[in-house]
């Protein structure tokens, strides 16, 4: 059938649409914006559309087209002539592919602006109809198009409920982890106590000597973590003297040098003691090295300068500093200047120098105040067992 323009064709495919056609059931119909400056061509795509089950909305220009979508309402296609007077359609899916990312834009040309239409495909349109086409044309290009959408939009909102579902279970195992450590650190506190109750004379002395490892760390700008485990391993670090026989960890006078090595081995009691449990790696590595000494003539290795872990090197000044400032059976406690003169007088020898530096630069105040706050602390819990009891 020959016609003898445009208008012509669309009237013709007007009469058409008399004809029985299926009709989408769609409670929700897709919404289309029909952009063209030519009203007798807007109609029929219109109704083509309409008849279909779309939802359809006219505009005579880009700039109307443009006015529309900024007015708030929603559309999920957009069918837009190439060539048109104030803004052309390359201009109008500038102006709007950023905006709208969601919506498609099927361009509408004649034959000769074929390269201008693959133009406007490579600058973000969907796809293109070139006039005339047929209806079975213009409705499988529709289909194609917001079938298009409903993945992209389905796949990001799958990926947004993922990436949210993934946050949430993250954050629960946070907080599980997080009250799972908890009950390991009142375990381990658990076990400080029971060891005070086996070895009087250094009561409190786990409590105060981790107090003391830890302000020193943070001094030497330690990162969180690492703190934690040094901490740990601080507190622990006497653990396997619940190994050692009472009648040598409780004996008075000096020891004989066959009890001397059987009380070294609770370093190593200690270490096979904590290596257990599986977050006290690291800190087990410090309970096995905290006698040993930076020049190598500790036990029960004779490691050496930076081969000791570096937490039990810490460990090591916050250890001598509590030893000669708490009582003891056999001397009173010393001053912190005569503490602070004995161990930078083992710098390079017992202890690490750069430790030691570290020690030597922090405030007196701290360690009275952190001797203070572990006094209270025992005190508390011991008046509360009392009064229980």
């Amino acid at each position: 059938m020959e016609f003898r323009d445009l208008n012509d064709y669309f009237r013709h495919l007007a009469c058409e649409l008399q004809s029985p056609i299926d009709f989408r059931v769609n409670p929700m119909p897709d919404r289309i914006l029909v952009v063209d400056d030519e009203e007798p061509i807007r109609e029929i795509v219109a109704s083509m559309l309409g008849t279909a089950g779309y939802a359809c909305k006219q505009a005579a220009s880009g700039m109307e087209a443009l006015s529309v979508l900024t007015s708030g309402e929603e559309f999920e296609l957009m069918l837009s002539d190439l060539m048109m007077a104030d803004l052309d359609g390359i201009g109008l899916l500038e102006r709007t592919k950023e905006k709208y990312p969601d919506m498609p834009v099927v361009m509408v040309t004649a034959v000769h602006d074929i390269s201008v239409a693959l133009a406007a495909i490579r600058n973000g349109a969907y796809d293109y109809l070139l006039k005339p086409f047929e209806r079975e044309q213009l409705l499988n290009t529709v289909s194609r198009a917001l079938e298009n959408r409903r993945l992209k939009v389905e796949n990001r909102t799958y990926q947004t409920n993922l990436e949210s579902l993934v946050k949430a279970r993250t954050d629960q195992l946070q907080a599980a982890m997080a009250n799972l450590e908890r009950s390991y650190d009142i375990t381990l506190e658990t076990l400080g106590d029971a060891l005070d109750l086996k070895d009087r004379e250094t009561e409190g002395h786990s409590k105060r000597v981790t107090a003391f490892t830890i302000a020193i760390a943070r001094a030497m700008g330690l990162p969180r973590e690492q703190i934690n485990t040094i901490a740990r391993g601080a507190f622990l670090h006497d653990i396997g003297k619940i190994a050692i026989p009472d009648k040598i960890l409780n004996k008075p006078g000096k020891l004989t040098k066959e009890e001397m090595d059987v009380m070294q081995e609770h370093a190593y009691h200690g270490y096979q003691i904590v290596k257990k449990i599986p977050f006290l790696n690291e800190a087990a590595d410090i309970v096995y090295s905290h006698q040993e000494r930076f020049d190598g003539t500790g036990y029960p290795r004779g490691l050496k300068g930076e081969q000791i872990p570096l937490g039990a090197r810490i460990f090591s000044v916050a250890d001598t500093l509590d030893a000669i400032t708490s009582d003891r059976i056999y001397r009173a406690a010393q001053t912190l200047p005569a503490a602070k003169e004995e161990i930078a007088r083992w710098a390079g020898r017992q202890f690490d120098p750069e430790v030691v530096r570290v020690f030597l630069e922090m405030p007196d105040n701290i360690w009275d105040d952190l001797r203070k706050e572990i006094h209270n602390q025992i005190y508390r819990v011991a008046h509360s067992a009392g009064a229980k009891g």
